[in-house]
């Protein structure tokens, strides 16, 4: 008698091992591996999801011999994993600049039984990452991130197209709201406004939070003009630039827009 496809045993090259040993000897994702140190220059740390994955090498390519620009070899994912991780992600290095978002994994919907990307319609869908617990996490992150000495940037969550799967449109607006105002409260924080800059400059994917390797770059390059502001300040006057809340200015200056 013949045996159904779902009680076969999983061939050989399937199994956990073997992806295992396949992927063993592969080098990882020019993003993931660590740049060319150059010494003397400032350390720069990018904290995000797939799409800062996505902008990594243009920050690196945009400051290439103005500072080494590193990222933990992972998808940082929600605000949760970003608790969990971030004493692992900060290390011993000497941070000067700490470039950090997340939010996209945070707004994103499950099912019931944790099933990714559930339609939000559905009313056993939640989000992974309730507005309220992102607060939280929030705060304990950046209040973790401003012990480095660093200086740290926060970075506005892109926007959800229609038709992604498992998002709602607008909710990245309503959750950069939210860091907003945990930045505020917890002072000397700058914001990027890359939420804006995309909107006005660069086009998704179809249905899709992901942009193009064009799109990308011009992430990059405005990611990398955010952080070259601060690079160059001395320790000493970037400590006096801690401004009170009610001093903070909301906004960074956006770059030029780029050609499409």
């Amino acid at each position: 008698m013949a045996v159904s496809g779902q009680d076969s045993p999983a061939p050989q090259s399937d199994t956990p091992a073997a992806k295992k040993k396949k992927t063993a000897g592969r080098k990882p994702p020019p993003a993931m591996q660590p740049p060319e140190v150059q010494p003397g220059l400032p350390n720069v740390l990018l904290i995000g999801d797939s799409i800062s994955i996505g902008y990594t090498v243009a920050v690196r390519e945009e400051l290439s011999n103005e500072a080494n620009v590193w990222r933990p070899k992972t998808n940082c994912g929600p605000t949760t994993k970003g608790v969990a991780a971030i004493d692992q992600w900060i290390g011993d290095r000497k941070w000067d600049v700490i470039h950090w978002n997340h939010g996209l994994h945070d707004l994103k919907y499950m099912g019931p039984n944790n099933e990714n990307l559930a339609d939000p319609a559905v009313a056993s869908s939640h989000q992974q990452v309730p507005p309220d617990d992102y607060a939280k996490n929030l705060k304990t992150i950046a209040e973790r991130l401003k012990k480095t000495g660093a200086t740290i940037i926060f970075c506005e969550t892109t926007p959800v197209p229609n038709g992604a799967k498992g998002r709602v449109v607008g909710d990245s607006k309503k959750y950069n709201a939210i860091a907003e105002k945990v930045m505020g409260s917890v002072t000397g924080i700058v914001i990027n406004p890359l939420y804006q800059f995309a909107v006005e400059n660069i086009k998704n994917l179809p249905a899709n939070v992901h942009y193009s390797k064009e799109g990308s770059q011009k992430l990059g390059t405005q990611v990398a003009s955010v952080i070259r502001q601060h690079l160059d300040q001395p320790k000493t006057e970037a400590k006096e630039a801690i401004l009170r809340k009610d001093q903070r200015p909301r906004k960074v200056l956006l770059p030029a827009p780029l050609p499409q």
